[in-house]
């Protein structure tokens, strides 16, 4: 609206002081006021670029790496007291969700109610749910996912990159474990290397021939639940 009102005044403004001279300084500055407001009166009624729709087209794959589970585990894992798991139930949300295994290797499902799944593979537990919900949905379909693992553990210990508790998710060797937890440190005494083994009520000391087992010359050595590895 500025621009518009300074083009309407400036010939009036010329007639006024009947001056040439005044008129086209006048209509200089009318031109230059209705530039510059214009430019204004452009920039407050340009129309923004519509925003992108929230999540573009991928917000079903966000969503679905936002719940993945951080426990991957192969076919053989055996759930254990303690674990939490992810049970779904295609198009059925009443029977869909978290749930941990019970100090009684028991876990709840909706409708379904109690199941025993320690001891068991995820593809065992999704068997069992599927027969158990055939009365209630029509072919269901069940996916059993082991969302963190608490009851399968071994442990580092002495001169390694991380000490502590490691998830045992398959069949892992002591090599792999030293692997995932950084390796052995520097002035480590790799030829000193054992593993503590609980068996029944007592504990045994088992060597690990390191240096061997790295040349092949000697297997290398599966671990057990509860295991610990001790590098000196």
């Amino acid at each position: 609206m500025c621009g518009i009102s300074a083009q309407g005044q400036a010939p009036a403004a010329g007639n006024a002081t009947g001056s040439s001279q005044a008129y086209s300084t006048s209509n200089k500055s009318a031109a230059k006021g209705a530039s510059s407001g214009d430019a204004a009166v452009a920039a407050k009624t340009a129309i923004p670029a519509p925003d992108p729709p929230a999540g573009g087209g991928n917000v079903p794959q966000d969503s679905k790496s936002a719940t993945a589970p951080k426990a991957k585990t192969d076919d053989s894992y055996l759930v254990g007291v303690a674990d939490s798991l992810l049970i779904s139930v295609w198009k059925e949300p009443d029977f869909s969700g978290p749930v941990v295994v019970r100090p009684d290797g028991v876990i709840t499902v909706p409708v379904v109610g109690d199941v025993h799944v320690a001891g068991l593979t995820t593809t065992q537990v999704q068997e069992i749910i599927t027969e158990k919900l055939k009365g209630v949905v029509t072919e269901p379909q069940v996916t059993v996912i082991v969302r963190d693992i608490k009851s399968r553990k071994v442990y580092l210990m002495g001169k390694v990159g991380r000490v502590g508790a490691v998830p045992l998710l398959g069949h892992e060797t002591v090599l792999q474990l030293l692997a995932e937890s950084g390796g052995t440190e520097k002035f480590a005494k790799t030829k000193k290397i054992y593993i503590l083994r609980t068996e029944g009520d007592h504990q045994k000391r088992i060597e690990f021939p390191y240096k061997k087992v790295l040349a092949g010359t000697e297997p290398d050595m599966e671990l057990e639940v509860g295991d610990v590895i001790v590098v000196p």
